[in-house]
């Protein structure tokens, strides 16, 4: 089962190779219990749910931080999250904006675009460091961090994902290569610290905790 980019925005949108691997790192270390970090439009929650859903024959838990709130211009500047409320495609837009008046970043819109795995998911609306304490992380099995690209929410999540998080859990950042952004060098301070960090692509990096 591949990558679906259904009727949504998703940073994975030019990217199907790097969204295949997340998928295949799911079925690699098969997860009953997954946290993502940076939900965006549920694009790749959804896919991430799907996946748990086969995997665990619909015994798994899905968590989701975000701010779930559309563009903040402050916010987007310090952390990269840029997000644009008029959608490229401009059928899309016409549909979700203009008719049916739907904010796509809301966490209403997102509950309802999961709503298929609904006693499956557990969502977290508010800034990153002040939701993951909330997060029983003893129990998650493998998380994906794509949300404040800052060096400094990049580090500080990382730090409180470290804290609690069991030995030999798997952690998959996003934009790792990105240039400008505080991923590497959050990641890269992690040397000697975790029991491996390995690129899978690019973009993708791989911490074994």
């Amino acid at each position: 089962m591949g990558f679906k980019y259904y009727f949504r925005k998703s940073s994975f949108k030019k990217d199907i190779e790097s969204a295949n691997i997340l998928l295949n790192q799911l079925n690699l270390y098969k997860p009953k219990n997954f946290l993502e970090v940076g939900v965006f439009q549920g694009v790749t929650s959804r896919n991430i749910c799907e996946k748990l859903d086969k995997i665990n024959n619909g015994k798994f838990q899905f968590h989701g931080i975000d701010l779930f709130e559309d563009s903040n211009k402050d916010i987007d500047n310090k952390e990269m999250t840029i997000k644009h409320k008029k959608l490229s495609n401009p059928l899309k837009h016409l549909f979700f904006n203009i008719i049916l008046k739907k904010d796509l970043f809301s966490i209403e819109s997102i509950s309802n675009f999961l709503k298929k795995f609904k006693s499956n998911v557990f969502l977290y609306k508010g800034f990153s460091h002040n939701e993951l304490p909330k997060v029983d992380l003893s129990k998650i099995d493998m998380v994906f961090l794509d949300g404040g690209h800052s060096y400094e929410t990049v580090s500080k999540d990382l730090f409180l994902i470290l804290k609690t998080i069991k030995k030999g859990k798997v952690i998959i950042c996003d934009d790792y290569d990105q240039e400008g952004y505080g991923v590497k060098k959050a990641v890269d301070e992690l040397q000697n610290k975790v029991s491996e960090i390995k690129g899978l692509n690019k973009r993708l990096v791989r911490i074994i905790v």
